[in-house]
C-alpha cells in the first residue's frame, strides 16, 4: 500500500504540472522560472540513481569507504563548472548544451556531440533502470504464487528473469507516463519528492538495521574497523586501481566537469534557473548534499557487513552465484526480508524514487536534444509551437522504450552496476568536454572538431581494449586526447578567435 501510494502520488504530481505548456521552452526548461532550491534538489536526485542507492552499500560491504575520495573530486569539479561553463549557457536562450557547440563549430559538430550524448544516456540509464528493476523483482518474489505465475506467463524464461523483465517494463512505463505529460516541470518537482523519500527512507533503514545489531554502533565501529571497512584514503599511484585518492580527486573532478558542465542531463537544470548565479548556487549546494548522502549509503554498507557476517551468514550463501557474492542484491534483500511492513514499502519506494528521478531526467534531456539539436534545425523552425510540443512528447516515449530494451539486455550481462554505469559515461564524456574546451579556446572550424573527436574516440577505444586503466581516468585521458588532437589539427589551419 505504501508503495502504491508513492507511485500514484508521483504520477499525480507529474500530471499536475502539465498546465501552461505551450512551447518547447516551457516543456524543456520551464521557461527559466524554477527556484534555485528546486534545481538543486533535482541535480542531486538526478545524479543519485538506484545504482547509487543499491551499489554503494554493496561496495562498502565488500571494500571500505574509499568511494568518498571520488566525491571529493566531485566538489572540485563543481567549482570549476561554476566559474568556466555555467556563464556560457546564459549568453543565449539555449535549450541544450550542444547548441553552444553548434554556435561555435556549426550544426554538424553540435549534432555529433548530441549523438554521443544520446547513445551514452540510453546505455547508462538502461543499466540504471535494470538496477531499479532488481528491487521491484525482489519485492514481487516475496508474494505467494508470483513464481508460478511468472513461469506460466513466460515459460521460456526462468521465474526470476521473467519477474525482473516485468519489473523493468512496469517501472519504465510509469516513468514515461508522467515525463510525457508534465515535461521538465514534472521532472523537477517529482525530483524534490523523490529526494525526500529516498533520503528519508535510507535514514529509516539505517536506524532499523542498527537496531538489529546487538552491540549497536560500538559493534559496527569495532567489527568494521577490524575488517578494514572504515578505510577512507588510498594514496596508491597505481593507475589501474579504482577509488584511490588521486584517481578520485583528479578523475572525479574531470568526470564532474564533463557530466555537470557539458552533459545535457545536468545542464538542462541550469537552463531552468532564473540566472547563472542561481544555477551556480544550486550546483554548489548540491555537492554538499551529495557528500552527506553518500556517507549515509556507505555506512549502511558497513552495517550490512557487520549484520550479515555476524548474524545472518546463510543469506550470503543464498546471494552467491558460482561462489561469487552479488553485493548489489544485499541491500534490496535486507529491505524485503528484514524491514517490518510499512517501513519495507517506504524503503522500496525510496529506491524507486532514486531510480525514477534519474530516468525521468534522462528521458526529458534526450527528448530535448532530439528536438533542439536535430528536429528544429531540420525543419527550419517553421512549424507551429503545438507541433514541436507533440514531437517532444513522442521523443520522450521513443527514448523510454529504448532504455527499457537496454535494461532487459542488462539482465544477462550485468555484474556490479555502479562501475558499469560510470564506466559507460566516462568513456564518452571526455570527448565532449574536449570539444567544449576547444570552443572556449577560440577554435571554430568543423574540421578541427571532427579530427579532435575522432582521435579522442580512437584513443579511448585503445585504452579500453588494450589497458587495465581504471575508468576514473577515462575522462582525463579522453579530454586530453581530444583537445590535443584539435589543437594540432587547428594550429596550422586557423588562428583561435575570442568571444
Amino acid at each position: 500500500m505504501v508503495l502504491a501510494v508513492f507511485l500514484g502520488g508521483t504520477v499525480w504530481l507529474g500530471l499536475s504540472r502539465t498546465s501552461g505548456q505551450t512551447t518547447v521552452a516551457d516543456y524543456f526548461t520551464t521557461n527559466r522560472r524554477a527556484p534555485w532550491a528546486v534545481v538543486m534538489a533535482s541535480i542531486v536526485a538526478t545524479e543519485t540513481s538506484t545504482v547509487t542507492l543499491v551499489s554503494l552499500p554493496g561496495y562498502a560491504f565488500s571494500n571500505d569507504l574509499t568511494f568518498l575520495q571520488l566525491v571529493f573530486g566531485y566538489l572540485v569539479g563543481r567549482a570549476l563548472v561554476t566559474v568556466f561553463l555555467i556563464p556560457a549557457y546564459f549568453r543565449g536562450r539555449y535549450l541544450t548544451a550542444y547548441q553552444v557547440l553548434t554556435e561555435r563549430f556549426g550544426g554538424n559538430v553540435g549534432r555529433l556531440a548530441a549523438t554521443i550524448f544520446l547513445g551514452t544516456r540510453t546505455l547508462a540509464d538502461g543499466f540504471r533502470l535494470f538496477g531499479t528493476g532488481l528491487v521491484l523483482a525482489a519485492v514481487i518474489l516475496t508474494v505467494p504464487g508470483a513464481t508460478s505465475l511468472a513461469t506460466t506467463v513466460a515459460p521460456t524464461l526462468d521465474s526470476t528473469t521473467a519477474i525482473l523483465v516485468a519489473s523493468v517494463v512496469l517501472l519504465g512505463t510509469i516513468t514515461i507516463s508522467y515525463t510525457y505529460f508534465g515535461g521538465m516541470s514534472a521532472v523537477l518537482w517529482t525530483d524534490v519528492l523523490q529526494l525526500i523519500v529516498y533520503v528519508g527512507g535510507s535514514l529509516v533503514a539505517a536506524i532499523l538495521l542498527l537496531n538489529l545489531i546487538p552491540g549497536g554502533w560500538r559493534e559496527v565501529v569495532e567489527t568494521g574497523s577490524a575488517a578494514g571497512r572504515f578505510q577512507l584514503f588510498d594514496f596508491s599511484w597505481d593507475p589501474n586501481r579504482s577509488y584511490t585518492f588521486w584517481s578520485g580527486l583528479i578523475g572525479g573532478a574531470c568526470l564532474t566537469v564533463s557530466t555537470h558542465g557539458t552533459d545535457q542531463l545536468i545542464v538542462q537544470r541550469y537552463l531552468c534557473s532564473r540566472s547563472s548565479q542561481a544555477a551556480s548556487r544550486a550546483l554548489m549546494w548540491s555537492g554538499v548534499v551529495v557528500l552527506g548522502q553518500f556517507i549515509l549509503f556507505l555506512l549502511i554498507g558497513v552495517m550490512l557487513y557487520v549484520y550479515y557476517t555476524g548474524y545472518a551468514p546463510n543469506t550470503l550463501d543464498m546471494l552467491s552465484v558460482g561462489g561469487e557474492l552479488r553485493t548489489d542484491r544485499l541491500f534490496p534483500t535486507f529491505i524485503v526480508t528484514q524491514l517490518p511492513t510499512g517501513f519495507r514499502g517506504l524503503m522500496v519506494a525510496a529506491i524507486f524514487a532514486a531510480g525514477m528521478s534519474t530516468l525521468s531526467s534522462s528521458l526529458n534531456a534526450s527528448a530535448s536534444s532530439t528536438v533542439a539539436d536535430f528536429y528544429l534545425p531540420a525543419t527550419g523552425n517553421r512549424r507551429s509551437a503545438p507541433h514541436y510540443l507533440r514531437v517532444a512528447r513522442r521523443s520522450t516515449v521513443v527514448w523510454g522504450l529504448l532504455q527499457i530494451i537496454v535494461a532487459v539486455a542488462a539482465i544477462r550481462i550485468s555484474d556490479r552496476i555502479v562501475d558499469e554505469v560510470l564506466g559507460i559515461s566516462s568513456f564518452t564524456n571526455g570527448l565532449i568536454l574536449g570539444l567544449f574546451l576547444l570552443g572556449l579556446a577560440g577554435y571554430r572550424r568543423q574540421r578541427t572538431a571532427f579530427v579532435a573527436v575522432g582521435t579522442g574516440g580512437a584513443v579511448m577505444l585503445a585504452v579500453r581494449l588494450l589497458t587495465g586503466l581504471s575508468w576514473q581516468w577515462y575522462v582525463l585521458v579522453g579530454t586530453t586526447a581530444t583537445w590535443t588532437a584539435g589543437w594540432l589539427a587547428g594550429r596550422h589551419t586557423e588562428a583561435p578567435s575570442r568571444g
